[in-house]
């Protein structure tokens, strides 16, 4: 049986050989307190991560979720990449683009 006494910041309780009394200094239990208040504090802003971090995923549009497809200009122009190496690949630009 232990006897807790906060006011005076002391703990006793019965011994082998009488009784056992605990102290502590206030600078001790003041920093403590402090840190069971920052320990807190943090805990709580975890778990508002966590819900913020939820309702942003469950906005996430689908990646397979394709918005329409791309059509390109009536009048188009082949561009070849490479003009020097045979190869059939080209850029497309639309032949009504403004020369400036």
């Amino acid at each position: 049986m232990a006897v807790p006494n906060y006011t005076y910041l002391k703990l006793e309780m019965s011994g082998p050989n009488g009784v056992i009394t605990i102290e502590s200094m206030h600078e001790h239990a003041y920093d403590c307190n402090v840190e069971c208040i920052e320990y807190t504090e943090a805990i709580v802003e975890a778990e508002t991560l966590i819900v913020n971090l939820d309702q942003l995923g469950s906005e996430v549009p689908n990646s397979k979720h394709h918005a329409g497809t791309f059509k390109p200009a009536e009048a188009v122009k082949l561009i070849p990449v490479d003009p020097t190496y045979p190869d059939d690949r080209a850029l497309r630009i639309s032949a009504t683009l403004d020369i400036k």
